[in-house]
């Protein structure tokens, strides 16, 4: 009975807008306050899965996750409610000793300014993208760009040196697409229908594709 009447109490706080627990950390933008599943405002981390830099080979969301355990697990943040996700989370920014999560993790380069829902966090964006640190050194995704292609079953470039894109045309045609063409950002890349990513234009010739008319 105690323990019901703690939930209700902690959903009756966030919903008035405000909220405070001990954070446990779910991966580099989501955590739980005391009993609130939370994403983080404004950011966008790699998902846990996701890897980076050359030949995918370094594991982003998982030290992105590492970074934001190693500084707030088991800690008491304090939260202000902006919204809700589809999934039903609490949109939140969240502070430690009065810091913003959102802006620290951005700024550290283990997180993205996440445009869509907020221009807050552009500035920490664009210092960590100068100073390359984080993804910003290796090369990367951007998640929602990574989703996006997990669910229609596309596959990333091996390395951030391979950007052609080798695509095969309804009509079975093999077509390469070069970075900046008018096309290159509608394209998706199909390993289960043969197709694949050129780390120059020889290779895709090589292979037999063709550039686009």
């Amino acid at each position: 009975m105690k323990q019901t009447a703690i939930i209700f109490f902690s959903m009756a706080l966030a919903l008035q807008g405000s909220f405070s627990g001990t954070a446990r950390v779910v991966d580099g933008d989501t955590l739980r306050v005391g009993t609130q599943r939370v994403r983080l405002h404004g950011i966008d981390a790699p998902e846990l899965a996701q890897r980076c830099g050359a030949e995918l080979r370094q594991r982003c969301g998982e030290k992105a996750a590492a970074w934001l355990k190693a500084r707030i697990e088991g800690k008491r943040v304090a939260c202000t409610r902006m919204d809700y996700d589809a999934y039903g989370r609490i949109v939140a920014v969240c502070r430690i000793r009065g810091e913003d999560l959102g802006a620290a993790i951005v700024e550290a380069g283990w997180a993205t300014a996440y445009r869509r829902y907020s221009l807050t966090y552009v500035p920490a964006e664009e210092q960590a993208q100068a100073a390359r640190r984080g993804i910003w050194a290796a090369g990367f995704e951007r998640p929602e760009d990574y989703r996006r292609d997990q669910r229609d079953g596309t596959s990333t470039s091996p390395s951030p040196r391979c950007r052609i894109k080798g695509n095969i045309s309804a009509s079975g045609e093999r077509i390469y697409h070069l970075p900046g063409s008018r096309s290159y950002a509608d394209v998706r890349i199909s390993s289960a229908k043969g197709e694949r990513w050129f780390c120059s234009i020889e290779q895709a010739r090589r292979a037999g594709w063709r550039p686009v008319r």
